[in-house]
């Protein structure tokens, strides 16, 4: 069954001569088309389809270097795949066809433009999605071949399709029946021996603030007056590595993880429920054992005292945001005097991080709302209110404490540690920003230095609150800035406006802040500095996991406003242009805000085509002209749910 995609077998290109040979990993279209990243290089290699030669999507290939365009804004670096030099370890995602005793995934995704043929064993699973890795393409084939690594069930159904976006990351969606029986068997009792050798906050007013919808709760707040009017807050933490130890099962199972993954409609937790949501759950009126980091400070937020240490607590009370809202809003309800008094030193707190050069981004996001068959019944709009900073600002402290603790004031000489490290942003891509801001009459000040540059880039993002572009801008201004992640060496956080920073609060759902535990442990009892090597090997590989939970995440996201638009075909729908590229006007729509594409080929009534250097889109017959934040209207003509997309028809005669 030849491929559908690929008709024949087309001779090889003719070779052209590199100019430079690289390695990078390869991202390919569905047109056949792809582009190579390579570490350190700002700009992606373009490669045409004749040059792909049999790489895929996410492999590591050697690439020659044909031809470098430096026309104006055309900066092109075009080259020709040599060799693979790795098959990527991810699997790709098809419906299982079998004829005639062979067998092929039919692969439909934007990034795969061959079906898979299958070796090895094929399972009853004809019509079923199923999980595929590429294990090769044998010379003068049509298409590469590869072995079921697991059947995900009937296309089309919840289950099959989450399943099928984690399975595309190799991400896990169950724990193996070890790991389940190892949680279940961890004692809940809390011992008097174990609480004699904590710090015992029980009698001090403690709760928990989280979404309405939270299964688990794994930060509180306590709160009291001390000697001399001084505050005494607490950040308590559930103590996770008392549970699960170095080397065990659990440990192992949760590092592979790396971290929790938060799909649109369910959480794939890193420890298994045992832990997550009970044994590990600060849930109220329960005593449970915590890492906590204590501060004493005056009514302006200063901070006296700080000390780390093992607690036990008994939380109060659990609020979620809308009820900690109202009490800040109306002054009254259930701990009012303490809430009122964290919201007052959080608002200090947040007003002196953005006055050090804090990034303020805070780009309008849509919730997805199913119901419990897992289909999308509504999109709203997600506000992050004064509760939700309360919590942040908290949090943050204590990881920047932490961080800073380590860094500079414990005893081991030169400590290895986990920070979370955003570095400066990109000279060049901020030059870029500024020329493109400039087109819509925006201007992007000083960014001679790191520090007055966050300034300027806060003063851009302000000016460009409410206007059309806003959203366009800030993503660049995004993009101009280093992706945050895990190392061993400490360059400051730049976003949060952090000499030193980590992740401490969260380790029932990132190994990280495990790794921060147990080294804090060692650090505050008079450790040695551990092997930084070691350490380093981690962080990194904790940074990949962390994007690629990222990726499903929003795929995730991508399928239900796909699958939700899928009632919608047919109708039409006002928009707003929301982002302009060569191949086609992105519009969103309203009121969901959901975005989808029309085709600049697909508009007959004229002859569109994109000009870059304006950040236009011409119609060259009319002499229209399309600007990011036109309204427009449109209609929806196709909502493909296996490859997440979604195409509109420009509505011409209604503009």
């Amino acid at each position: 069954m030849p491929t559908k995609k690929v008709k024949k077998f087309k001779k090889p290109a003719r070779k052209r001569r590199s100019l430079e040979e690289v390695t990078g990993q390869f991202s390919m279209t569905a047109s056949g088309f792809g582009f190579v990243k390579v570490e350190g290089w700002e700009d992606d290699i373009y490669i045409p389809v004749r040059q792909v030669k049999k790489a895929l999507h996410g492999d590591t290939v050697r690439v020659g270097i044909t031809a470098r365009k430096n026309k104006g804004l055309d900066k092109r670096v075009e080259g020709t795949v040599l060799n693979v030099v790795a098959r990527s370890k991810k699997p790709h995602i098809g419906t299982l066809a079998v004829r005639g005793g062979r067998a092929w995934a039919i692969v439909e995704s934007k990034f795969m433009p061959y079906d898979i043929r299958i070796e090895g064993p094929v399972p009853p699973a004809d019509g079923q999605k199923v999980s595929v890795l590429v294990t090769g393409w044998p010379d003068r084939s049509y298409e590469p071949c590869g072995r079921i690594l697991d059947v995900l069930g009937k296309p089309g159904e919840n289950e099959t399709e989450m399943h099928a976006i984690l399975a595309a990351y190799g991400l896990p969606y169950k724990f193996e029946d070890a790991v389940e029986k190892a949680a279940d068997g961890l004692s809940a009792d809390i011992t008097e021996k174990e609480i004699a050798g904590r710090r015992d906050f029980r009698e001090i007013t403690t709760f928990t603030i989280d979404p309405a919808d939270a299964k688990d709760f794994d930060d509180a707040l306590s709160f009291r007056t001390v000697e001399d009017g001084l505050l005494e807050i607490g950040v308590h933490i559930a103590d996770v590595t008392h549970y699960v130890t170095p080397g065990s099962l659990i440990d192992k199972e949760a590092f592979e993880r790396g971290t929790s993954v938060y799909l649109v409609d369910r959480t794939v937790p890193m420890l298994p429920e045992a832990l997550s949501n009970k044994l590990c759950s600060l849930r109220p009126q329960e005593e449970k054992l915590c890492y906590s980091v204590v501060f004493r400070m005056d009514g302006n937020a200063k901070i006296k005292d700080t000390w780390f240490g093992h607690t036990v607590i008994r939380s109060d009370h659990r609020f979620n945001y809308e009820e900690v809202q109202k009490i800040i809003e109306g002054g009254e309800g259930p701990l009012s005097t303490e809430i009122l008094k964290l919201h007052s030193i959080a608002s200090l707190l947040r007003k002196r991080r953005f006055e050090a050069g804090a990034i303020s981004f805070e780009r309008p996001e849509m919730k997805v709302i199913v119901d419990d068959a897992g289909k999308p019944v509504d999109i709203v709009r997600k506000i992050s209110v004064e509760s939700n900073f309360l919590v942040e600002e908290f949090m943050l402290l204590a990881n920047r404490t932490v961080a800073e603790f380590v860094a500079r004031k414990c005893k081991a000489k030169n400590p290895t540690f986990v920070y979370r490290i955003h570095e400066d942003p990109n000279p060049e891509k901020l030059e870029s920003l500024r020329s493109f801001a400039r087109n819509f009459g925006h201007k992007l000040g000083d960014t001679s230095t790191a520090k007055v540059a966050s300034k300027s880039l806060n003063a851009l993002i302000s000016s460009t609150r409410g206007k059309p572009e806003e959203s366009v801008l800030q993503m660049l201004a995004l993009r101009s800035m280093a992706r945050a992640r895990y190392s061993t060496d400490n360059v400051g956080h730049y976003g949060l406006a952090f000499k030193y920073y980590t992740h401490f609060t969260s380790p029932i759902r990132r190994y990280p802040d495990m790794m921060v535990h147990r080294l804090l442990d060692i650090y505050t009892s008079g450790g040695k500095s551990q092997d930084k090597l070691t350490y380093e090997d981690k962080c990194q590989y904790a940074s990949m996991r962390e994007q690629l939970a990222t990726d499903a995440e929003r795929e995730s996201v991508k399928y239900k406003l796909v699958e939700y638009m899928q009632d919608y075909v047919g109708q039409e729908f006002d928009g707003t242009v929301s982002g302009l590229t060569e191949w086609g006007i992105y519009v969103e729509v309203e009121p969901t805000k959901i975005e989808g594409m029309v085709s600049l080929r697909s508009v007959t009534e004229d002859y569109l085509v994109f000009d870059e250097e304006n950040f236009v889109t011409r119609a060259k017959a009319s002499g229209r002209v399309f600007h990011l934040g036109d309204k427009v209207r449109i209609r929806v003509t196709r909502a493909s749910l296996e490859q997440k997309v979604l195409d509109y028809e420009l509505l011409w005669d209604k503009e």
